[in-house]
């Protein structure tokens, strides 16, 4: 079958006052072109403004209520308006040199005496146009009008490399939280947030030196000269989105690199990228500046990175476990274990799981870390069982990333099956945060690891964002209350009444309840008179190691060795 080729008619708009010339330039164009017609510069604003596939302006400069100076004026300043090509109709050549100053495409003298020359250049224009336009939209973001990440990166290398006497610095901006925005009010929504940003960013830079570009869905880079006042730029910008949405909450952040001689724009980027992430969350300060504190933790976090597969492979990380008490015995019995990583650099010393975890979670190492402490906890737990013939739960960590891994589930049934073990006696954590994300397909997950017998923890319950309602949609065993709960708990009765009302929540889904940070005999004692039976926290015990672990078994619990085995 022969398909013919489809033509998709160009539309050319033809301003002019003087009826005669509107109809001699139709007449030459007619067979080419789809020509529209106006007989002054507001009306061709208005036509330029309602049609969005316009393909050439051929406009006159001598004209009542508006004249083609104005027209392109106005048109120089619209970035929407700009991409359209003029050609300027003129019989005074003094008034080229001002047009071509104003983003006058071309010129076609009056009186039209070849009407070959007229089309030759209309031609000429549209094809320059259309291939500008290509370029264009390769290389601009289609939401914002500003550059994609390798074309911005690559125009800012060139302003680096060639214009070495403009000392520009790096901005990144970011949208707090913008998946809840997209979430809550709808992708149209978000969208228009993201243009009023580009509106605004593109409206700061007009008539500057810089350029800026839109990455990662909500991430912002400008590449400027130094402003005297950043938190008033970044107030700019906040205002704008404010404008948009008086009754949404959306916080802008932003993060800057100042100009360093010799270095280059993506890394100073990937410095201001690192200062706008540590305003994540800090609703108390949104600008953060690149310093040589931060240099140095950068610096300290890429060493990390660089160093956590020898780590595990010469046994610098090890899993330490922090004892879990039954209080409703007396002497209170030793119930189960949470493991915790710990990081002996052999020669940064003892690295703080506060320094490394959270670094692991951003780039997805995590998952790295994970395995390991699953597979170690596993053997220690099978050693205990064959050594003193007792099965002492262990409680580890699943972070968000696992819980997105197809092959999660067939993993943990074979450390299962591997080990010996039965899946009561592994218990995993999932911090209330990860479940309040929600997603159907992580409770799922959950929802299969539970029916398979793995006990699951609510973990940090208390400070994330979970509601009752999302409650009984979570699929939990055990809700771990975090430490904040309890710290005044022995002088502050609103703090009793509210952890009595965890263990009343706990009690309604049928679970179990875990405190944390147990660490003075007040505390103790108010949770044994309520009969709140799991706590663990430095009143009974600090995170220890294997070999220590072991001892405190043989101090608390009574081990009939006659009928122990070996430690494998």
């Amino acid at each position: 079958m022969i398909q013919e080729k489809i033509q998709i008619p160009r539309r050319v708009l033809v301003v002019d006052d003087q009826e005669l010339n509107r109809d001699i330039l139709g007449a030459i164009l007619e067979d080419d072109y789809e020509v529209l017609y106006a007989e002054n510069g507001r009306e061709a604003l208005e036509i330029m403004r309602a049609n969005d596939d316009l393909s050439l302006v051929l406009l006159d400069l001598q004209m009542p209520v508006m004249t083609g100076f104005e027209v392109l004026e106005i048109v120089r300043d619209d970035p929407v308006l700009q991409r359209i090509p003029i050609i300027v109709l003129t019989a005074d050549k003094s008034a080229e040199l001002q047009s071509l100053k104003l983003g006058a495409a071309d010129f076609i003298t009056k009186p039209f005496d070849i009407a070959e020359v007229v089309l030759v250049r209309v031609g000429r224009i549209i094809e320059l146009s259309q291939g500008r336009q290509l370029i264009s939209a390769a290389e601009r973001d289609p939401l914002t009008s500003l550059y994609n990440r390798d074309f911005f990166y690559e125009y800012a290398t060139r302003l680096y490399q060639h214009h070495t006497e403009m000392h520009l610095d790096a901005v990144v901006m970011n949208i707090e939280q913008f998946h809840s925005v997209n979430a809550f009010h709808g992708r149209a929504f978000g969208d228009e947030v993201l243009r009023m940003i580009g509106r605004e960013i593109r409206a700061f830079l007009a008539g500057k030196e810089g350029i800026a570009g839109r990455y990662a869905g909500d991430t912002f880079d400008i590449y400027c000269l130094p402003q005297p006042d950043y938190r008033a730029l970044l107030n700019r910008f906040q205002a704008a989105v404010n404008r948009i949405s008086p009754n949404v909450n959306i916080r802008l952040r932003m993060g800057v690199r100042p100009y360093e001689a010799g270095v280059e724009p993506n890394l100073l980027f990937d410095c201001a990228k690192a200062a706008c992430n540590r305003a994540r969350g800090n609703f108390q300060n949104s600008l953060v500046f690149y310093d040589e504190k931060m240099h140095q933790r950068e610096l300290l976090n890429l060493r990390l990175i660089n160093d956590l597969r020898r780590a595990a492979k010469e046994r610098q990380l090890v899993v330490f476990y922090q004892p879990l008490y039954s209080i409703n015995a007396d002497p209170p019995q030793l119930a189960g274990a949470e493991a915790l990583v710990r990081w002996m650099h052999p020669e940064l010393g003892m690295v703080s799981p506060g320094a490394f975890i959270p670094l692991l979670e951003g780039n997805g190492l995590i998952r790295f870390v994970d395995s390991f402490v699953w597979a170690e906890a596993a053997k220690q737990v099978a050693a205990w069982k064959k050594q003193y013939g007792i099965s002492l739960p262990v409680s580890v960590n699943l972070s968000r990333a696992e819980l997105l891994d197809p092959s999660l589930i067939d993993r943990l049934i074979n450390l299962i099956r591997e080990n010996g073990l039965d899946f009561q006696d592994y218990k995993l954590e999932v911090t209330e945060s990860a479940f309040a994300e929600n997603t159907e397909e992580m409770l799922d997950v959950v929802r299969h690891l539970q029916d398979l017998g793995f006990v699951i923890e609510m973990d940090d319950f208390g400070t994330g964002y979970s509601t009752l309602n999302m409650l009984s949609d979570m699929p939990f065993d055990v809700l771990k209350l975090d430490m904040k709960f309890i710290r005044n708990i022995e002088h502050n009765e609103k703090d009793q009444r509210l952890v009595n009302l965890v263990f009343d929540i706990a009690k309604t889904f049928g679970a179990a309840v875990v405190v944390e940070g147990v660490e003075t005999d007040g505390q103790l004692e108010f949770l044994k008179q309520q009969k709140y039976g799991l706590v663990q926290g430095f009143y009974f015990s600090r995170p220890l190691p294997p070999e220590d672990f072991r001892a405190l078994i043989e101090k608390e619990i009574s081990i009939d060795r006659s009928g122990a085995g070996t430690e494998a």
